[in-house]
Parts: structure tokens; sequence; C-alpha cells
């Protein structure tokens, strides 16, 4: 008998907490109108941004109903796009609910991408609009006029029902008229992330995944009306939107939004607003244990802290631990919610470097390299099917094949009590800081610079950032030996990569590694660097 995971096995999701996002929001303005559900965390807020500071669910849905006039005066139709250039910001939130009603499509960009990257990005979705904070104005409006000169471009206050729309909106000021199609089937978040050839993907998540995967995180981590979440990570990942933000806002909980990480903000929430529950990266773990505050901070009020990545450095779990506090760890992706495999409360301290089990309504095989399933206790990749894995890719490239499995390219062990724990991951990906960095598009961009001959890219072990990424360079003849050669390479990328992406340690050789049909031996190459730079 195939053992059982910690909480109740279910054939089907649990039921969805409504049959769309209107349906939702109309529930939660009902049922708790005065109910506070967004507040905003903005130390450099504007007179005009604190408008935006608290919205109870009346004002939420009050806010949804004028942006979605608003969108639609614009000539906002069905299908087309809106992208979001900005830190984190409520504004995103009524956005996306108000897009949920026009059967439009959000597509947050990463602000910590070069400005060529955002622009890829555009050029591949064709947004309609181009919505931007003032942290990113003029970043913004530079990569309007550079990239997309034709794209519409409005500030976040242009959201703000009462103020004036300009000329450019039209005089009708008719509500969109109501949508005959299954709203399940809408595509509602179009979110990027880069494959292993270094080209951007568009996951397109319906407003059926985006529920199904609320319904599913709620039920495993215990959200209720009670609980308050504190979220600093960038809603322009799944993980922070997805995770615990929509998740908590589907049962009535009270979400406090933080504009970014700060660890010492982060500190001073945990002792002052009292939230129950948190989601964190390993980055932001390792900050939070080495802030000096950190003994005297009390974390009472934390029921648990959960962690998004499949590999978690021990040191900041042992100190969490030490303090009573559990954490969580969730297991998933851009394409699969990303709610898949959770480490409840209960097993955290007794599965350290374990992902936990499948989530209520996730079905997770391992296989090998031709597809077959591996025996217990054997090492396969990691294959997702649930109602909250995207079908395809924008615009429509397959994600899953015809069984509907997401190949994740991750590689796991499963052990006798049912548990999975990641050992790999098969596609080189270095997640550094709770980002991911994928080496082909380091490499590409490298190899087109003329001091370079030959490059391979890998991650390393990094206290701080859990991983970093490492270039090792081949370079063409008559480059001088010295630390000299790197300026150059660092100025080449600067505009084209973000800077996150950067190699933090570079190395020159003779030669790399290769097998005998000359592909790189990246196994041997992270061998030899491990000798210079050990864990």
């Amino acid at each position: 008998m195939s053992p059982l995971p910690p909480w109740p096995v279910t054939v089907t999701p649990p039921a969805l907490p409504a049959g769309s996002f209107d349906a939702l929001l109309g529930r939660l303005a009902t049922q708790r109108p005065t109910q506070p559900l967004l507040r905003w965390r903005d130390p450099a807020a504007t007179s005009t941004d604190a408008d935006w500071a608290v919205l109870d669910a009346a004002a939420l849905r009050q806010r949804v109903e004028g942006v979605a006039q608003w969108l639609h005066r614009q000539g906002l139709r069905p299908g087309e796009r809106v992208a979001w250039l900005g830190l984190n910001h409520p504004a995103q939130i009524v956005l996306l609910f108000a897009l949920a009603r026009l059967g439009a499509l959000l597509v947050p960009l990463n602000h910590r991408l070069s400005p060529a990257e955002w622009a890829s990005v555009l050029l591949d979705c064709t947004p309609t609009l181009l919505l931007h904070d003032d942290a990113l104005a003029a970043a913004a409006q530079d990569l309007v006029r550079r990239a997309h000169p034709a794209l519409a471009l409005w500030p976040v206050h242009a959201l703000e029902p009462s103020l004036p729309t300009g000329d450019a909106a039209p005089a009708s000021d008719a509500s969109p008229p109501p949508l005959t199609d299954d709203p399940l089937q809408r595509p509602l978040l179009l979110v990027y992330t880069s494959g292993t050839t270094g080209q951007p993907k568009g996951a397109v998540h319906t407003q059926g995944n985006l529920l199904a995967n609320m319904a599913i995180a709620a039920q495993v981590q215990g959200l209720s009306e009670r609980d308050v979440v504190a979220t600093a990570l960038p809603l322009f990942h799944v993980g922070g939107l997805c995770i615990q933000t929509l998740p908590a806002l589907s049962v009535g909980a009270q979400v406090l939004l933080f504009t970014r990480f700060d660890a010492g903000a982060m500190l001073t929430c945990l002792e002052t607003d009292r939230p129950t529950l948190t989601l964190q990266v390993p980055a932001t773990l390792q900050a939070l244990t080495a802030h000096p505050r950190w003994a005297g901070t009390d974390l009472s009020s934390l029921r648990a802290v959960w962690a998004g990545s499949s590999l978690l450095p021990p040191g900041p779990l042992q100190a969490f631990h030490a303090r009573g506090v559990p954490v969580c760890n969730v297991y998933g992706s851009t394409e699969t919610g990303p709610f898949s495999i959770a480490l409840p409360p209960g097993c955290a301290s007794s599965h350290l470097g374990s992902c936990g089990w499948p989530a209520p309504g996730v079905g997770v095989e391992l296989r090998d390299a031709r597809g077959q399933a591996v025996a217990q206790g054997e090492v396969g990749e990691l294959w997702i099917r649930a109602p909250n894995v995207v079908r395809h890719y924008w615009p429509r490239w397959p994600a899953c094949d015809d069984a509907a499995f997401f190949h994740t390219g991750d590689l796991a062990r499963q052990a006798p009590d049912g548990s999975y724990t990641v050992v790999d991951r098969a596609k080189d990906m270095i997640i550094s800081g709770g980002e991911n960095i994928y080496p082909a598009e380091i490499e590409n961009l490298l190899l087109q610079h003329p001091l370079v001959a030959e490059c391979a890219v890998v991650g390393q072990p990094d206290a701080r950032w859990g991983e970093v990424a490492a270039a090792v360079l081949v370079l063409r003849e008559g480059v001088p030996s010295g630390d000299d050669w790197t300026q150059p390479l660092l100025e080449f990328l600067d505009g084209r990569l973000a800077r996150y992406k950067w190699p933090r340690r570079w190395h020159r050789m003779n030669a790399l590694p290769k097998t005998a049909l000359g592909k790189v031996q990246k196994p041997a190459l992270r061998a030899v660097l491990d000798t210079l730079h050990p864990s």
C-alpha cells in the first residue's frame, strides 16, 4: 500500500473558491465588506499613492469595477494583454481582477531584467497597454520610446477611478458588456520564464488554473480569514503572487504587501503587525537570520514560514526551527501554478532537505530519460499533472505532453514514506537569491564578445545567495593574463542582461573539459571550481 501524505487525499482538487474571479470577489465583498484585505507598506509612498494604503473587501470590489470600466474606455478587449512594470503595488491585484472581468491578460514584467529583456517580452506578447509605478516611470518611458513607440503608456495613478482619464479616453462611460464564455477557460496571467535556450517563454495561466492553485494552496497551508500574511517577494513571480497572496485573499485573510523585501522592515512587521504566515526564499531567510535584530525579534505570531525553493540552505532553517517556527518547503515552477509539492509544518524538522508530498489534486511521477517510471528510491525527472498546471505557452506552444504531464526537468528521489527530495536540476538552472538563472542565456551573450572563444556557466554554492553563477572562459589568443579581461565583459553585459544574472565569479582556462562529442562536461567543471571555492 502506498504511503499517505499528511493531508487528506483527494482524486480531484479541493472545491474551487468560486466559479470565477468575479464571483470570488463578490462573495468577499458580501460576506465581509469591511474586512481589511490588502494593506500596503511603502515608506516612500507619495500622497497620491497613500490612497492605496488599505483596501477592505468592499473597497477592493469598487476599485476593480472602476478599473475595469477605465480599461474598457481605453478600448481594451477580450484576449488583449496589459503589461505592468513596477514594484509590488495593490494596483497589481486590482488590475488582475479587473482584467479577469474583461477577459484580458496581465503580463507582469520582472523589474530586475534589462531593457533589452523587457523589449523582447513585449515584442513576443504585443500588449495594448503598459502601466507603471513611480519607481519605474523613467524606465517605462524609455522602454516605450526606444522599443515600442506605438504602445500606450499610463502611470499607475490612471487606474484610480476618481482621477481624470485624460484626452485619450473615449467619452462613453458604459460598463464592459458581460462575457458569455466559460470564465475558467479564459487566459488571465501571462508570466515569462526563460528556457534553457535563453529565449523567454510566456506561461499562460487561465482563471481555472489560478483558482485551482488558490484552493490547493489554501487547503495545504490551512489558510482562513483569521490569518495575516506578510508578502515581500515580488508579485511578478508566480511564487510571490500565487503561493500565499492570492490564496490568502481567496479566503478573506489579510495581506500585508511590501513594496520590496527589506530584512529590517520585515522584522519590524513581525513584531508590530503580528503576521501568522509569510513566504520567503533562501536569500531572504539568510538575510533575516543574519540581521542584528534577529535574536531579539518576537516571532511568536508566526505559525509557519513557507519557502519557495526546491533546495533550502540548512543554516537559516535551523535558526528558525530553534526559535520554534517551522520552515515549510513548497516545490513548483512557473508552469505548475506553482503549488505542487509541499512540506507541512509537522514534518519540517524531520524532513530537512525534502520538498514533501504532492498537494491534494496534484499527480506526481518520476520518469527516466525514456519516459518510463523509475523504481522507488531511484532518481527520475519530476512529471506533474494538476488543474493548476498551464497547458501552453504564448501563443499556443504546448507546455504538457498528450497526457497533460508537465516535464519539470528537475531530478528527484521518492522516499519510502512518499515524500520527494530534489537532487539536481537536469537542465543546469541556477537559483540565486530566489531568482532563476539559465546558464545558456549568459553563455550565448558572452560568446558574442570578440575576446571569448569558448565559455561555460555553472552554479556554485554561496552562503548568501544559495548559488551564484560562475563563468569559465577560454579567451582568444593574444589576450594578456591577469584580471583586467573581465572589465570589458562586464561592460558588454551591461544593458543586455539583468545584473542579478551576471556571473559573480570569473575563471580563465586553457581548455574546457569535454566529452568525445565535444559537449562541455559541467560536472567535471564544477568539481574543478569547487576546489577553488569550497562550500
